[in-house]
Protein backbone atom coordinates (compact mmCIF):
# COMPACT_ATOMS: atom_id res chain seq x y z
CA UNK A 1 0.00 0.00 0.00
CA UNK A 2 1.53 3.28 -1.12
CA UNK A 3 0.96 6.26 1.16
CA UNK A 4 0.96 9.82 -0.08
CA UNK A 5 1.13 12.78 2.30
CA UNK A 6 0.53 16.29 1.01
CA UNK A 7 1.80 19.46 2.66
CA UNK A 8 2.18 23.14 1.89
CA UNK A 9 -1.40 24.27 1.63
CA UNK A 10 -2.76 27.33 3.39
CA UNK A 11 -4.24 30.78 3.02
CA UNK A 12 -2.67 33.16 0.53
CA UNK A 13 -3.66 36.48 -0.99
CA UNK A 14 -4.48 36.77 -4.70
CA UNK A 15 -1.26 37.03 -6.68
CA UNK A 16 0.67 35.08 -4.08
CA UNK A 17 2.47 31.76 -4.29
CA UNK A 18 2.43 28.39 -2.59
CA UNK A 19 4.46 25.25 -3.04
CA UNK A 20 2.74 21.94 -2.40
CA UNK A 21 4.72 18.80 -1.67
CA UNK A 22 3.67 15.16 -1.83
CA UNK A 23 5.81 12.70 0.08
CA UNK A 24 5.46 9.12 -1.18
CA UNK A 25 6.15 6.07 0.96
CA UNK A 26 8.08 4.20 -1.73
CA UNK A 27 10.50 4.85 -4.56
CA UNK A 28 8.79 6.86 -7.30
CA UNK A 29 11.55 6.46 -9.88
CA UNK A 30 9.60 3.96 -12.00
CA UNK A 31 6.10 5.32 -11.44
CA UNK A 32 4.11 5.72 -14.66
CA UNK A 33 2.98 9.18 -13.64
CA UNK A 34 2.14 11.40 -10.72
CA UNK A 35 -0.37 14.19 -10.67
CA UNK A 36 -2.10 16.89 -8.69
CA UNK A 37 -5.87 17.15 -8.71
CA UNK A 38 -8.13 19.66 -7.02
CA UNK A 39 -11.72 19.79 -5.92
CA UNK A 40 -13.61 22.93 -5.05
CA UNK A 41 -16.87 22.83 -3.06
CA UNK A 42 -19.74 21.59 -5.21
CA UNK A 43 -17.48 20.78 -8.13
CA UNK A 44 -15.97 17.64 -9.57
CA UNK A 45 -12.37 16.75 -8.95
CA UNK A 46 -10.20 17.93 -11.83
CA UNK A 47 -6.67 17.14 -12.88
CA UNK A 48 -4.41 20.15 -12.54
CA UNK A 49 -1.01 18.85 -13.59
CA UNK A 50 0.65 15.53 -14.38
CA UNK A 51 4.27 14.51 -14.69
CA UNK A 52 5.23 11.33 -16.48
CA UNK A 53 7.96 8.81 -15.84
CA UNK A 54 10.57 10.44 -18.07
CA UNK A 55 9.78 14.00 -17.01
CA UNK A 56 7.28 15.30 -19.52
CA UNK A 57 4.31 17.12 -18.06
CA UNK A 58 0.93 18.52 -18.90
CA UNK A 59 -1.39 21.10 -17.35
CA UNK A 60 -5.00 22.05 -17.43
CA UNK A 61 -5.50 25.25 -19.41
CA UNK A 62 -6.48 27.40 -16.43
CA UNK A 63 -3.09 26.96 -14.71
CA UNK A 64 -0.71 26.97 -17.69
CA UNK A 65 2.06 29.50 -17.18
CA UNK A 66 1.30 29.78 -13.45
CA UNK A 67 1.79 26.28 -12.01
CA UNK A 68 4.78 23.97 -12.36
CA UNK A 69 4.87 20.29 -11.44
CA UNK A 70 8.20 18.67 -10.64
CA UNK A 71 9.55 15.64 -8.88
CA UNK A 72 12.60 14.64 -6.87
CA UNK A 73 12.93 10.85 -7.10
CA UNK A 74 15.80 10.87 -4.62
CA UNK A 75 13.37 12.22 -2.03
CA UNK A 76 10.28 10.39 -3.31
CA UNK A 77 8.55 13.74 -3.51
CA UNK A 78 6.44 15.54 -6.08
CA UNK A 79 5.94 19.29 -5.98
CA UNK A 80 3.44 21.77 -7.33
CA UNK A 81 4.70 25.34 -7.48
CA UNK A 82 1.72 27.68 -7.74
CA UNK A 83 2.29 31.31 -8.68
CA UNK A 84 -0.05 34.19 -9.42
CA UNK A 85 -2.77 32.48 -7.45
CA UNK A 86 -6.38 33.46 -8.05
CA UNK A 87 -9.48 33.05 -5.89
CA UNK A 88 -10.72 30.41 -8.34
CA UNK A 89 -7.70 28.26 -7.43
CA UNK A 90 -9.25 27.73 -4.01
CA UNK A 91 -9.79 23.99 -3.52
CA UNK A 92 -8.56 20.90 -1.78
CA UNK A 93 -5.51 19.69 -3.67
CA UNK A 94 -4.84 15.96 -3.90
CA UNK A 95 -1.73 14.07 -4.87
CA UNK A 96 -2.13 11.03 -7.14
CA UNK A 97 0.30 8.31 -8.12
CA UNK A 98 0.28 5.47 -10.61
CA UNK A 99 2.71 2.65 -10.00
CA UNK A 100 4.36 0.63 -12.81
CA UNK A 101 1.87 -2.19 -12.14
CA UNK A 102 -1.03 0.20 -12.75
CA UNK A 103 -2.12 0.54 -9.12
CA UNK A 104 -3.34 4.04 -8.30
CA UNK A 105 -3.16 5.87 -4.99
CA UNK A 106 -4.41 9.16 -3.57
CA UNK A 107 -3.35 11.38 -0.74
CA UNK A 108 -5.70 12.86 1.83
CA UNK A 109 -5.58 16.36 0.38
CA UNK A 110 -4.42 19.79 1.48
CA UNK A 111 -6.56 22.92 1.52
CA UNK A 112 -5.52 25.91 -0.57
CA UNK A 113 -7.47 29.11 -0.01
CA UNK A 114 -6.83 32.23 -2.08
CA UNK A 115 -8.51 35.23 -0.54
CA UNK A 116 -7.83 38.80 0.49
Amino acid sequence: QVQLVESGGGLVQPGGSLRLACQVSENIFGFNSMAWYRQAPGQQREEVARIFRYGSSKYTDSVKGRFTISKDPAKNTVFLQMNSLKPEDTAVYYCYSERPDGDKYWGQGTQVTVSS
